[in-house]
């Protein structure tokens, strides 16, 4: 369903992670209800992406390269310049899981220091360092930034890395932390936890873990994406510091 007031005020949003999964839903969310939509991806736009504007409106930018990572914040300045734009959200859903051989869960005895390095640059540092960089375009709008954690953040997991829950345990922080530090400037900063979401990279042996979830299913990529577009929008206008667990109930 389309947001006329959206539509008229031409809402924009950033987004990190474009090209597939919770993105990707993501994205089609957005551009649904009238949102200009800019992404942001290690890979070039793909022509399966069927959202208006989308070779316009894509950046190509490695997120585990800090100096990357300062020239895409340029960018996004320099296009809401052009088309006059104010940024309404940022969603920091961009995240690298690194396996070992033949897909075996790293963990804190196999993980080498670079790959913590690497995984924390992408997973934990490009969500404040776009946050700052975008930090007065997103107080101009009175804007929003979604950060997406995981339930493995907060608990052991059989597939995800120790690399990659710490990393996300540590957005979790930084969430409640950047949510009192950008509230008094009119920006909100929440979380979403996703569980085990089907999209096209679940590791095998997912199906296995459904029958410990509440509701006795996967989640859907555009359910999580409902969620992040709740935390950019009115309906969430006084939700700040929030996490919100999209697991069926598989964190209690």
């Amino acid at each position: 369903m389309t947001d006329t007031n959206e539509i008229d005020e031409r809402r924009t949003v950033v987004l990190t992670g474009a090209s597939r999964g919770i993105g990707h839903a993501t994205v089609k969310r957005f551009s649904a209800a009238g949102w200009r939509v800019i992404t942001c991806s290690r890979h070039p736009f793909s022509d399966k992406c069927p959202w208006p504007m989308g070779p316009e409106d894509h950046i190509q930018v490695d997120l585990s390269d800090p100096e990357n990572l300062g020239y895409a914040v340029q960018e996004i300045r320099k296009r809401l310049v052009i088309h006059g734009s104010k940024l309404h959200a940022l969603i920091n859903n961009a995240g690298i899981s690194p396996k070992g051989d033949e897909g075996a869960r790293l963990d804190s005895l196999t993980t080498s220091m670079h790959i913590w390095r690497h995984v924390f640059q992408v997973n934990f540092f490009a969500p404040i360092m776009l946050g700052r960089g975008l930090f007065q375009e997103l107080k101009n709008a009175g804007g929003s930034i979604v950060n997406v954690t995981s339930i493995a953040g907060s608990r052991v997991h059989p597939f995800a890395g120790t690399a990659y829950a710490t990393s996300k345990a540590a957005l979790s922080s930084l969430t409640r932390e950047m949510a009192a530090d950008f509230g008094p400037h009119g920006i909100r900063v929440n979380a979403i936890a996703p569980g085990e979401i089907d999209t096209s990279i679940l590791s095998p042996g997912t199906e296995d873990m459904i029958e410990n979830i509440p509701l006795r299913r996967l989640g859907r990529p555009d359910e999580v994406a409902d969620t992040i577009h709740f935390l950019c929008t009115s309906p969430s206008s006084y939700v700040t510091g929030a996490e919100i667990h999209t697991n069926g109930g598989q964190h209690v």
